[in-house]
């Protein structure tokens, strides 16, 4: 046990700080302060010695210089037992400091108020995570806070051990102080690598706040939780039991699919990370509609975003198969009332869900990988026509509809469709070939292959000609693959010889 003589106490958030005050008082804990805490300190009635009192310094550089003083540092690391450094404070008439509470300037908040490069560094905390750092490594003396949220902890043991604390407690303390301050400098290191635009930098940094702990991982032998560098930015569930790792992983594999779109436009069944159903048609019940008849067995227990807001019509036809989440851009209240009907399901609101993910990343080990996303929006300057005979216009707009779709898809990916529909997707496959014989099956199986013009779309080029055969043989008049194959001018041939449509893109969109 260490008993609590001395608190410094230096806070951005004044919140909750009085039954703290309280408990220190009853202890006789003397308490050192500075600017505007020392002044609330005061206000709520409580003595309070101000930093420039106790170090005999003034505060100087309008601020900026406060606790940075060996009277504080030295009172705060020195280790209680040592008899080097007991000398040292004698020699220097300090004291110790037992108690550092400490919160940082709100450097997030002011990245959200402001742009202003000087207001900005401003709110860059300096003497704050320096006290806290020097607190936490010494711990074994010197117990710390960082947070408003530990406060109650803090009273239990000065109660419990009457004005003194725990070793447990003080180490675990000094963890998340350590979290604190890392947090806190990655959070200012990935600013000044936006504003340098720096995408990968020598040392990157990864930083988020634990939104949850989730049931389990993919299996239920695995652990795992979800974490954002956001955590204002969270979606909004109305309804059902906690999402688990394998929900929160479909649900953003539909959300990008559904912020690809044209606003309150298009509907995206998932499952398994995986689009089995999408539809752009503009009337909102007949997208639902296409995009489940797609292939209506995958997506039993899959997810379904809606990108717009959902009517009760749409909820009764929601209702009528077994879905783990439904997403949409806002409910009205009978839809919601039909879909809250049934248990299990998850229903989650997007409207005021930001997607700005400009970076994938994905672990290995002790390892990990980043990399731009695959999020630019496509148009026609994006694609060139080799074939002689030339795309219509709703032709066309398929095409860019399916190869958009196709991005989105496992790897190797093909997706046949239809009137801005899917209507068959081959998806995972090592062989490009068997993607193409999964996609046409998918669309022979739901007898969507019904007369109208179909088109199909790869996520990268046909190596051979046997892939383009099998899907001209299936119907399909127009083909979009990217350029790039040693072997395209072959492909270009057969499609002029079957008198296929066949445009090349700029770009190849693997997904892995």
């Amino acid at each position: 046990m260490k008993k609590v003589k001395s608190a410094l106490i230096s806070l951005s958030d004044k919140s909750n700080l009085k039954p703290v005050l309280k408990i220190l008082k009853k202890n006789n804990v003397k308490l050192i302060s500075s600017g505007g805490t020392y002044r609330k300190i005061r206000k709520l009635g409580f003595n309070c010695t101000e930093v420039s009192t106790f170090t005999g310094s003034d505060e100087i550089l309008d601020g900026r210089v406060k606790t940075l003083h060996p009277k504080i540092h030295a009172g705060i690391l020195n280790k209680r037992k040592n008899k080097s450094h007991k000398k040292d404070l004698k020699k220097n008439n300090f004291e110790n400091i037992d108690l550092v509470v400490v919160n940082f300037y709100p450097f997030e908040e002011a990245l959200q108020q402001t742009k202003a490069h000087e207001k900005i560094i401003e709110k860059i905390d300096i003497g704050g995570p320096t006290m806290v750092r020097a607190a936490a490594k010494n711990y074994n003396d010197v117990v710390v806070i960082t947070s408003t949220d530990q406060y109650s902890e803090l009273i239990n043991q000065l109660k419990i051990y009457k004005g003194s604390t725990s070793l447990i407690f003080r180490k675990k303390m000094s963890q998340l102080a350590f979290n604190q301050t890392a947090y806190y400098d990655a959070v200012i290191s990935d600013y000044f690598n936006k504003i340098s635009n720096i995408n990968f930098p020598k040392k990157k940094v990864l930083y988020g706040n634990l939104i949850e702990n989730l049931r389990y991982g993919e299996n239920p032998h695995q652990k795992s939780a979800i974490y954002s560098s956001d955590p204002n930015n969270k979606l909004d569930k109305l309804h059902g039991k906690q999402l688990s790792y394998n929900n929160y992983n479909d649900i953003f594999s539909a959300l990008k699919i559904s912020r690809s779109f044209p606003k309150n436009r298009g509907t995206v069944i998932v499952k398994h990370a995986n689009p089995c159903g999408v539809s752009l048609l503009q009337n909102n019940l007949d997208s639902y509609k296409s995009a489940l008849a797609c292939d209506p067995i995958s997506a039993f227990g899959g997810i379904v975003s809606c990108n717009f807001k959902i009517t009760k019509s749409i909820a009764i036809e929601l209702n009528k198969i077994f879905l783990e989440v439904v997403i949409g851009n806002g409910f009205d209240k009978e839809s919601l009332n039909l879909l809250k009907s049934k248990k299990n399901i998850r229903v989650i609101d997007a409207s005021n869900y930001l997607m700005e993910e400009n970076f994938k990343i994905n672990s290995i080990n002790d390892s990990f990988l980043v990399q731009s996303e695959d999020k630019s929006l496509f148009s026609k300057k994006n694609f060139k026509v080799v074939s002689k005979k030339k795309p219509s216009k709703s032709q066309l707009d398929d095409l860019i509809f399916a190869f958009n779709i196709s991005r989105y898809v496992k790897s190797n990916a093909i997706v046949i469709a239809s009137n801005k529909s899917t209507i068959g997707i081959g998806s995972g496959q090592p062989s490009r070939l068997d993607s193409c014989k999964i996609a046409i099956d998918k669309m022979n199986k739901f007898n969507l292959n019904n007369g109208n013009e179909i088109v199909a779309a790869s996520d990268a080029f046909f190596p051979f000609i046997d892939g383009i055969e099998k899907l001209i043989q299936s119907g399909v008049t127009a083909v979009i693959q990217p350029a790039g194959s040693i072997r395209d001018g072959e492909i270009i041939k057969f499609a002029n010889e079957t008198e296929t449509v066949l445009v090349f893109s700029n770009t190849r969109h693997f997904r892995h």
